[in-house]
């Protein structure tokens, strides 16, 4: 067999792959090789993607490219880079680049607008993060399905750009795993939030009844509706995370970090190579980050600080530091 054919044969596979169990909806089917999605011109983005994770897909060690470009497959035109820039939002990731591994086609395609939507700083680089990390530590173990996108509704944060992308109030995610033959969904706002990811786990009945999305709706109607109505978390490892990310170490290619500039409040610009993501100035906004225990002082006498007055403070400096009480 001639490498040509063998390729495509490859190629052909993957793009059945992320065509099986499609969700239905409105919207225009943009069918990419390692994705599909549904476009919605009147919010500038996706209704839903949908895309198959499973072991030897996420063994690839393609780099990030940060390569964003406008979906060529968008017959309305997608979303322009343009409409992002000095917005405060992300260009969040429907598909995750770190689900895209595989090949510099699947990366490539990651990075197109019409896989990209308005987060908020703090929820694309904290617990949408860290669900990105655990659906591809379950990916890892065994095969699933992912849909995943904003819920485009009249309850919206309002719009960016001159094309006026839609800034969704909250994201979802269905994951399918047709072997195991369990499902689970996930529903958060998009804003900073914590906890335990499992707290955000509702039914997909509920999600469908705020998307207008059916999911899954090639599976007999008595197995979908068993799956979709119920929340079973006995079924789903919640302790497993991504083994991987990005593994950039000194050898490996820069990326841009993950954090937020205070005087902008728009993404660093920094370059960085630590392993977490993050330049060595916004290390504290990193999930992992562990505050550092004070250093003791030896330093006994009058506290250091000045008063409003504007004179030097008269009380003794409290243990370990060279402050009082008042002034720590």
């Amino acid at each position: 067999m001639k490498l040509e054919t063998f390729v495509s044969i490859v190629l052909f596979s993957f793009s059945l792959f992320s065509q099986e169990y499609l969700p239905k909806s409105s919207g225009e089917i943009v069918k990419h090789q390692y994705y599909t999605l549904s476009y919605n011109e009147a919010h500038e983005q996706a209704n839903w993607v949908h895309y198959k994770l499973y072991p030897a897909f996420l063994s690839g060690t393609t780099p990030r490219t940060d390569s964003f470009k406008p979906d060529p497959l968008v017959s309305t035109k997608s979303a322009q880079l343009s409409d992002y820039k000095g917005s405060g939002y992300d260009r969040g990731h429907l598909v995750p680049a770190g689900d895209m591994k595989y090949n510099s086609v699947a990366m490539s395609e990651s990075f197109y607008m019409s896989n990209m939507s308005p987060q908020n700083p703090s929820f694309n680089r904290g617990i949408w993060k860290r669900l990105e990390s655990l659906v591809r530590g379950w990916g890892e173990k065994f095969d699933i399905f992912v849909s995943t996108a904003g819920v485009l509704s009249s309850n919206n944060l309002g719009t960016i750009g001159s094309n006026r992308v839609t800034i969704p109030s909250k994201y979802y995610k269905v994951i399918y795993a047709p072997e195991k033959n369990i499902m689970i969904g996930f529903l958060l706002s998009n804003a900073n939030q914590s906890g335990s990811l499992s707290s955000y786990v509702v039914s997909v009945d509920e999600i469908e009844s705020l998307t207008g999305i059916d999911f899954l709706s090639e599976l007999p109607d008595n197995i979908e509706e068993e799956l979709e109505s119920k929340v079973v978390l006995k079924n789903w490892d919640f302790t497993v995370s991504s083994s991987g990310g990005y593994s950039l170490s000194s050898k490996s290619v820069s990326a841009q970090c993950d954090g937020v500039a205070k005087s902008t409040s728009n993404r660093c610009r920094n370059k960085t190579t630590n392993s977490n993501g993050y330049c060595y100035l916004h290390q504290n906004q990193s999930s992992s980050y562990v505050k550092p225990k004070p250093k003791k002082a030896n330093y006994v006498g009058r506290c250091n600080a000045t008063t409003k007055a504007g004179s030097r403070c008269k009380r003794n400096a409290s243990g370990g530091s060279r402050y009082c009480w008042q002034h720590q």
